[in-house]
C-alpha cells in the first residue's frame, strides 16, 4: 500500500527534577546541600531514510515519545539526559504543524536529522539555592514539561523529471526502459497505483525520473488518482508528458495534451511553466507518426520525440535530450518557507483578576516558576515570596487593593497575605 499522508502526535521528553540532598561524611559537620540538577528531557528529530518511499509506517503507529530526563542526584551528580526519539521518513517529506498547516521542516537529504521539538530543561538541584543567609534549601526545581504536538507529514516525490500522461499511454514502460525501475505494467486504467522512481544513467550523467500516475481530466478537482499524486510532479525540473498516437487507442493525441495541461495548470500555475518534453510513444504501431508529430508539434509549437518504449526506438535519443535540458536548468532545492517553530510562552506579562476578597495571579513566568518549585518547607516559601517581591507581584496586588488577610491563589499555590 502506498500512503503519502499521515497525522502524527509527538513529545519530546520532560525535564528531570532537581535533586534534595545533604552531604554526608565522616568529620565533616557542615557539608551543606548537595542535590543535583535534573538531566534535560530528550528531543524529537525526524531524518530521511533512502530505504523508504512511503508513509505507510505512520498508518497505525502515530506516537511518539522522546525520553524523560531523570533527576538529579547526590553529590551534585546531574540527571541523565532523556533519550532522543528519531523519526524515519522519506526523502521528500514535508512537516507541518497540523493545526496552522505552517512547515515546520522539508526533509530534503537522507540520514540528516532535522530537529522538530525540544525537550524540556532540568530542575535546578536544591545545592543551586544555597545564599549566605539560606545555607541549607530543601527544595530544588520540578523539570520543564512540554506539550504534545500533532504534526502533519506530506510526502512530495524528489526528482528531476516527471512524466505526465494519461492512463496507459506508456509512462511506466518507458520508466522500465530508461532505469532499472520495475513498475507495475498492464493494459488496464490505473496500473500505477504509486509514483515510480528510476535512477536513469546516459554517457557521463544521470537524473531521477518519477512517473506519475492517474492523471485524468478532472484530477484536479479530485477525479480518479491524480489529485491524490498530482504533489508528486511539484518539486520536477522538467517535464516529460507521454502521448499514445496509435490508432489503437481510439484516442486523439492533441485531446489528451490539452486536457493534461488544463489538470496541471488548474493545480499549480508553477507547475504549468516548467519547461517540457513532447513524446509520442507506440510509433511501432502507427501508420506514419512523422505526420502526426507534425501536426502536435504545429498545435503546441514545441519539439515532439517519437519512441516505442517497447521496441525502444528513439529511447537514446530521448534520454540525451532530456539530460542536455536539465544541464541547462537551475539544480533542485528544498521548498522555500517561513521557517515555523512553536511559541514559548510570555514570560513577561502578569494577569491579576479580583473575585470578592481572592487574587488570582497569572502569567507566564509566574506559571513555569509555580510550576518548577517544590513548596515543602517554610524556608521555600519565604523565597517565593521575595521573588513575588522582586518581581513587582505584591506592588501590583496592592495597587489591585490587596489588604491583609486576602487569599492569593498563583495556579496551585494558595496563600493568604500578611503585611
Amino acid at each position: 500500500m502506498f500512503l503519502d499522508t499521515s497525522t502524527i502526535h509527538a513529545k519530546a521528553g520532560d525535564g528531570g527534577d532537581g535533586g534534595v540532598s545533604f552531604h554526608r561524611e565522616k568529620f565533616v559537620m557542615f557539608g551543606g546541600p548537595d542535590g543535583g540538577d535534573g538531566g534535560n528531557g530528550g528531543d524529537i528529530y525526524i531524518e530521511g531514510d533512502p530505504s523508504l518511499n512511503t508513509l505507510i509506517s505512520f498508518r497505525y503507529t502515530k506516537k511518539f515519545r522522546a525520553g524523560n530526563g531523570d533527576k538529579g542526584g547526590i553529590k551534585n551528580c546531574y540527571g541523565k539526559r532523556g533519550l532522543d526519539c528519531v523519526i524515519k521518513v522519506p526523502r521528500g517529506t514535508i512537516v507541518k504543524d497540523a493545526e496552522s498547516g505552517k512547515i515546520i521542516a522539508d526533509i530534503y537529504e537522507d540520514n540528516k536529522p532535522v530537529l522538530i521539538l525540544e525537550g524540556g530543561k532540568g530542575g535546578r538541584g536544591n545545592a543551586r539555592f544555597a545564599t549566605a543567609e539560606r545555607q541549607a534549601p530543601a527544595f530544588s526545581e520540578l523539570g520543564e514539561k512540554t506539550e504534545e504536538r500533532k504534526l502533519f507529514l506530506e510526502l512530495k516525490t524528489i526528482a528531476d523529471v516527471g512524466i505526465a500522461g494519461f492512463p496507459n499511454v506508456g509512462k511506466s514502460t518507458l520508466l522500465s526502459v530508461i532505469s532499472s525501475a520495475r513498475p507495475k505494467i498492464g493494459n488496464y486504467p490505473f496500473t500505477t497505483l504509486t509514483p515510480n522512481l528510476g535512477v536513469v544513467a546516459v554517457d557521463d550523467t544521470s537524473f531521477v525520473c518519477a512517473d506519475i500516475p492517474g492523471l485524468i481530466e478532472g484530477a484536479s478537482e479530485g477525479h480518479g488518482l491524480g489529485h491524490a499524486f498530482l504533489r508528486h510532479i511539484e518539486r520536477v525540473r522538467l517535464i516529460v508528458h507521454v502521448l499514445d498516437i496509435s490508432p489503437a487507442s481510439g484516442r486523439e493525441p492533441l485531446d489528451d495534451y490539452f486536457k493534461i495541461r488544463k489538470e496541471l495548470t488548474a493545480y499549480s500555475k508553477e507547475l504549468a511553466l516548467l519547461p517540457e518534453i513532447i513524446v509520442a510513444n507506440k510509433t511501432d504501431i502507427t501508420e506514419n507518426p512523422n505526420k502526426i508529430c507534425e501536426k502536435i508539434k504545429k498545435k503546441t509549437g514545441k519539439e515532439v520525440y517519437q519512441i516505442s518504449a517497447v521496441t525502444t526506438d528513439g529511447i537514446i535519443a530521448l534520454k540525451r535530450a532530456i539530460a542536455s535540458l536539465l544541464a541547462e536548468l537551475p539544480p533542485l532545492k528544498p521548498i522555500e518557507h517561513e521557517p515555523f517553530a512553536y511559541e514559548k510562552k510570555d514570560i513577561g506579562e502578569i494577569i491579576i483578576e479580583k473575585q470578592n476578597n481572592t487574587f488570582f495571579v497569572y502569567g507566564g513566568m509566574l506559571e513555569i516558576f509555580a510550576r518548577k518549585v517544590v513548596l515543602n518547607d517554610p524556608d521555600s516559601f519565604r523565597w517565593f515570596q521575595k521573588v513575588l517581591r522582586d518581581k513587582g507581584v505584591i506592588r501590583m496586588l496592592k495597587e489591585k487593593g490587596l489588604k491583609n488577610l486576602d487569599t492569593v491563589k498563583i495556579l496551585d499555590i494558595e496563600f493568604e497575605y500578611l503585611e
